[in-house]
């Protein structure tokens, strides 16, 4: 990323008046603080080994603090600087920058409620209070520099998903060609095929798909290896999960996961836990869909509430045992809103030129486990776009 612009440090301005703040304080400490990594953007060559706070105002040049002997780390950023080399002149130096403000962001989240923004330390916090300054949360804030996707970057995971749309029904394909040449196939033989369609494909994942079978589909986060993996044969239920993003810089994920039935004809019981699983997923779709084009602010942890309620209604709540979704970025895991008020209550917003997944699943230990995933995509317009069509609306009988 370059460098943090008098143009960027406008916009950022722009935004802490819009949500009526005083001012961003960035504190990093050997790269404890990702955000200030990323949005402060120091040159990789340059050495931190000691704290450093870049304070951005609402109104006004910012204001930097560094320690004596890396007292030029931050000259490559707008705004004017304190040196500070002992423990009492780095307090004095703090309410310097922070003089006449009563009221800071910082990366902190209260009773760690959101553990993804809370990348400054409690004693870090408790100096700055101790200047007479209240510090509030900066996830809403984070999230406009961190997790609001480019025109390029729209197009571009459009495209991904597209491929990853694609490659689920060549992998059943792949399956049934398999089954029904009765040659053998295993959970890791489908993992490679998918892995073979990325190559050919240009995009890339940072950790390998997943094909699960049976029992294992009932584990969230299973993944086969070369070592440890199951069989596929006829009567077999199988999930696939699969995510990639372009072979390029600044690409971001696409992430989709897909069921389906080594046989002609899926059983009743597939059917009926998949048929709960699509309401939950179509629930959470339709209440950001109603949300938006009504004009209405929402959170996460309200999309995660109507996938979570369909499911509860149903009687299976207790199988849906983790998050309804995830912002996603250049990093399958993003770091915008959640959909979650299961495992976090996140409050962040959902907010334009945003992507996260909707995944409800159902896992029933010893048995099998069902999840239907797709992406969303909120344009500048505010209109809800669903990537990787069409959704799946049934189990795949693989070998019809």
């Amino acid at each position: 990323m370059a460098p943090l612009t008098q143009e960027k440090v406008r916009l950022i301005q722009e935004v802490l008046r819009e949500e009526q703040l005083e001012g961003w304080l960035l504190y990093n400490f050997r790269g404890s603080n990702l955000f200030a990594t990323r949005i402060l953007a120091i040159p990789s060559h340059i050495m931190q080994t000691r704290r450093y706070f870049y304070f951005i105002p609402a109104q006004g040049a910012p204001r930097k603090l560094v320690h004596n002997i890396e007292q030029l780390n931050l000259d490559s950023l707008p705004g004017d600087k304190t040196i500070y080399a002992s423990w009492q002149s780095l307090e004095e130096g703090l309410r310097k920058i922070l003089a006449g403000t009563k009221r800071v962001a910082m990366e902190y989240s209260p009773r760690n409620a959101i553990p993804y923004v809370s990348n400054v330390d409690a004693g870090t916090i408790e100096l700055v209070r101790g200047t007479g300054v209240d510090v509030v949360s900066s996830a809403n804030l984070v999230q406009r520099f961190e997790a609001c996707w480019d025109d390029e970057q729209a197009k571009d995971n459009f495209e991904t998903a597209k491929h990853l749309r694609e490659i689920v029904d060549r992998t059943f394909g792949f399956i049934r060609q398999r089954i029904t040449s009765n040659a053998p196939v295993t959970e890791y033989d489908v993992q490679q095929y998918m892995l073979s369609e990325f190559r050919k494909r240009g995009i890339k994942t940072e950790s390998d798909p997943n094909c699960s079978v049976n029992a294992n589909s009932a584990n969230p986060h299973y993944e086969p290896t070369k070592e440890i993996h199951g069989p596929l044969k006829k009567g077999d239920f199988v999930l696939l999960d699969l995510w990639a993003k372009k072979d390029q810089p600044r690409s971001v994920y696409a992430d989709i996961a897909w069921t389906g039935y080594v046989g002609e004809k899926v059983p009743e019981e597939y059917t009926k836990i998949f048929e709960i699983v699509k309401g939950g997923r179509d629930a959470a779709l339709s209440y950001v869909q109603q949300s938006f084009k009504a004009g209405r602010e929402i959170c996460g942890y309200q999309v995660d509430d109507a996938a979570r309620n369909y499911i509860t209604a149903k009687g299976y709540g207790e199988y849906f045992v983790h998050r309804t979704g995830h912002s996603i970025g250049e990093e399958i895991h993003g770091n915008g809103a959640n959909m979650d008020n299961l495992e976090t209550r996140d409050e962040r917003m959902i907010i334009p030129q945003t992507s996260f997944s909707i995944e409800p699943g159902i896992y029933l230990p010893g048995k099998y486990g069902v999840r239907s995933e797709i992406d969303v995509y909120i344009s500048k317009s505010r209109e809800v776009i669903v990537t990787g069509l069409p959704m799946q609306e049934e189990v795949i009988p693989i070998l019809k």
